[in-house]
């Protein structure tokens, strides 16, 4: 949510106490730092950004437990309705060359159960994996960090909205204090043949412009701070006071880091190269620790005699894979290639943009700083003339026209000094988000 565009100023200290008299709190205020600390601790998109870090944890510990030896047991039993068949050559028992003779081997009954152990003596590719989880990890880390760098952005946007709409209610309430005093003076002027009907309806307008104007601010700062709520994981009936100290800080200069979405990139390319690695030992063997043991049952169940024996057996070994012939392999490879190579050039791009974002915010807030104590002497100046026109009108040497013109300049500067602290507060926020200050 961008910064509201504000057509009011901000107050003088007997216009803040009017208007903290007339809209009494029943919260207790909150500062900025403590709404950003509610909504670190509740928001519920934190909350599973957060979560999803345990599931990189268990994803490393699956990646590691490749390397672990695994063992299966198989069991199976077979009953043979029709023995199978071997052909035997008659040649065996003498018999002429070329012919052959079905014969049916075995027994109906057959058992196997056995327990096998696989353990990885060498496999560049689960190393890969592992490694490949820990970049994950690492990149999960940095979404977090993301995340929480959006959160504190979006509650300080809408802190600063919600101060600036206080603000400019404390500004409206203060107008209609002053049209209604000029309202009672016209009317009264009126009874002396010194004012003219269109006069009165002149300030009329205005005060019913103003009325209107309050209540549309009141709309917007329910609004706001209930997406400030929202954020801070709250109950949208729950009383929250914000403070009305907007006043620009004193820091200026935030220490430049490397962004968020640089440093991600930064871990991108690491998995991009992990996966050209992986890509690269899909070549090599791979050799494993095979071994085995188990029991092999045969049985006869017909007369004239049934029997049932079991035989165990076992071996140790070692087992190796080699790929000869993989030509997607190849063009895999290639195409990675150009992947590291665009997120290079990706990242290059970021790093520039974010040192331009850098240094046009800081002109824009310094900029708007400096302007902030010439709309100041604006106001005052505004104020002044408003006051003289206002004695003159009552002295009778000023009309009505008059009156509201030097009203209208009032607003004005009012109006231009409000947006000038706009600009310095967003320019601020958005400088903290580009040198990666929020959380400083």
């Amino acid at each position: 949510m961008k910064l509201v565009n504000i057509h009011i100023l901000v107050v003088v200290l007997g216009i803040l106490l009017i208007g903290q008299s007339r809209n009494v709190l029943h919260a207790q205020t909150q500062t900025l730092p403590q709404c950003i600390a509610n909504a670190l601790s509740n928001n519920k998109n934190l909350q599973v950004v957060r979560n999803n870090l345990n599931l990189n944890q268990l994803r490393q510990q699956e990646a590691k437990s490749n390397l672990l030896p695994k063992a299966t047991v198989l069991a199976d039993y077979k009953f043979f309705t029709n023995l199978p068949y071997q052909l035997l050559p008659l040649s065996v028992f003498n018999g002429p060359e070329g012919q052959y003779k079905e014969a049916q081997f075995g027994v109906p009954h057959n058992l196997v159960t056995n327990i096998q152990l696989v353990l990885p003596l060498y496999n560049p590719q689960i190393k890969a994996g592992v490694k490949g989880a820990e970049i994950a990890a690492d990149m999960g880390t940095l979404q977090v960090e993301k995340s929480e760098e959006q959160v504190i952005f979006e509650v300080t946007n809408l802190y600063y909205n919600a101060q600036i709409l206080q603000h400019q209610r404390l500004f409206v309430d203060s107008n209609l204090i002053n049209v209604d005093r000029l309202l009672a003076t016209i009317r009264l002027l009126r009874t002396q043949g010194l004012a003219k009907g269109t006069d009165t309806v002149k300030v009329e307008l205005q005060q019913a412009q103003l009325q209107a104007q309050r209540l549309q601010l009141d709309g917007k700062l329910a609004q706001v701070l209930n997406s400030l709520k929202f954020f801070m994981g709250q109950n949208l009936d729950a009383p929250l006071s914000i403070s009305t100290d907007v006043e620009p800080m004193d820091k200026l200069d935030y220490p430049v880091s490397a962004s968020v979405d640089a440093r991600m990139m930064q871990v991108q390319n690491r998995i991009l190269a992990n996966e050209l690695d992986f890509l690269k030992k899909s070549k090599l063997p791979t050799v494993s620790l095979v071994a085995s043991y188990g029991l092999a049952g045969f049985g006869y169940s017909n007369q004239p005699d049934p029997f049932f024996k079991i035989f165990p057996t076992g071996f140790i070994g070692a087992q190796t894979t080699y790929p000869i012939w993989n030509r997607t392999t190849r063009f895999k490879l290639a195409q990675k290639q150009v992947e590291i190579t665009s997120n290079r050039l990706q990242l290059e791009q970021i790093q520039a943009q974010n040192d331009l974002q850098v240094a046009n915010l800081i002109l824009q807030r310094n900029t708007a700083q400096a302007n902030i104590p010439t709309a100041r002497q604006q106001i005052a100046l505004a104020n002044s003339v408003y006051r003289q026109t206002l004695v003159q009108q009552q002295q009778g040497t000023a009309n009505i026209t008059d009156t509201l013109m030097a009203d209208n300049d009032l607003r004005a500067e009012q109006n231009q000094y409000l947006n000038t602290l706009v600009e310095y507060l967003k320019a601020d926020l958005e400088l903290k988000k580009a040198s990666s200050s929020l959380k400083n």
